[in-house]
């Protein structure tokens, strides 16, 4: 049986663990390291990608900063986050303001010291990136298109840290990383949605508050159909291997997407199309390996 201090510490953690998301950043560094082996460093063997300190450190880092940005986020956004998610709210007000503050700097100074084992530039780099976040979450979320852009070009700048390590400059990485982009852009229009009711509370400048649902509906619309263009590119014309499947099912999913979308009018609708989102992405790291499938079989006894 656990004490009641251990039983209230051990809440802490779990309020912490729900305050940086800790199942995203799992989910991340599973996406940075399959994107290395698959995508950006096909030549190398599992081994030599899994094990190279260089990279472990750049994902490391990406990791402790992507844990502070969501620290600072949920600073800064508490009270609109009380009406919107009052329950997930309250767990992660089991942790102090100040408490979170002191992790945020000590996350970040920890990041920018192991960037600096790789180079001077990955240390520019992630101190450029902690800059990022906190202007984004400080001022740059409240204001309409500019925050969406924002957050959508600061979520896969962990990816682009190993883009630049591997200096690999191939077309159908750029594709991936458009389709990737136009996913979360439109997922941070539905989360705008969703959190419609504390961002007129609060005085947010989003793009349901400024212009209405329905041309945020057709705003997301615009960025499904954009995301087509992708989607068409990898299956038909470059070599992804079985990954093709995935792409199919994503039009699938896309389609039932809009269905949904133009039927929505309640919090819990928006919700549904979130996770829809959230699945292709989470699917779509799963199935990387299939771009090449025999670069696993051959690691296997």
């Amino acid at each position: 049986m656990l004490s009641r201090q251990n039983k209230h510490l051990l809440l802490k953690v779990v309020s912490l663990f729900s305050v940086i998301r800790g199942y995203n950043i799992l989910i991340i560094v599973l996406a940075q390291y399959l994107t290395s082996v698959f995508i950006l460093a096909p030549d190398l063997s599992l081994g030599q990608v899994i094990f190279d300190g260089e990279l472990f450190a750049l994902i490391l880092s990406s990791a402790l900063v992507i844990a502070s940005g969501y620290i600072i986020n949920n600073f800064y956004d508490s009270e609109k986050d009380l009406i919107n998610r009052p329950n997930k709210t309250m767990l992660d007000r089991l942790v102090s303001q100040q408490t979170k503050l002191n992790v945020y700097f000590i996350l970040n100074i920890v990041a920018v010291l192991i960037a600096s084992y790789v180079s001077f530039r990955a240390t520019l780099f992630f101190s450029i990136y902690i800059f990022g976040i906190w202007i984004y979450s400080h001022r740059l979320s409240k204001i309409a298109f500019v925050g969406n852009f924002t957050s959508a070009i600061l979520a896969i700048v962990p990816f682009f840290a190993v883009f630049v390590y591997y200096r690999n400059f191939e077309l159908v990485i750029f594709v991936h990383a458009l389709f990737l982009f136009l996913i979360i852009s439109m997922r941070e229009m539905v989360k705008d949605l969703e959190n419609l009711k504390g961002d007129i509370a609060l005085g947010y400048q989003t793009i349901p508050v400024v212009f209405g649902t329905a041309t945020s509906k057709w705003l997301v619309t615009g960025l499904l159909l954009l995301a087509v263009v992708p989607t068409y590119l990898l299956i038909a014309r470059f070599e992804i291997g079985l990954m093709n499947y995935y792409f199919y099912l994503c039009a699938v999913l896309l389609g039932v997407f809009l269905f949904i979308l133009w039927q929505s009018k309640a919090k819990l609708h928006y919700l549904t199309l979130h996770n829809i989102l959230k699945a292709i992405i989470v699917l779509g790291v799963f199935c990387i390996p299939l771009i090449d499938p025999s670069v696993v079989i051959e690691q296997l006894p």
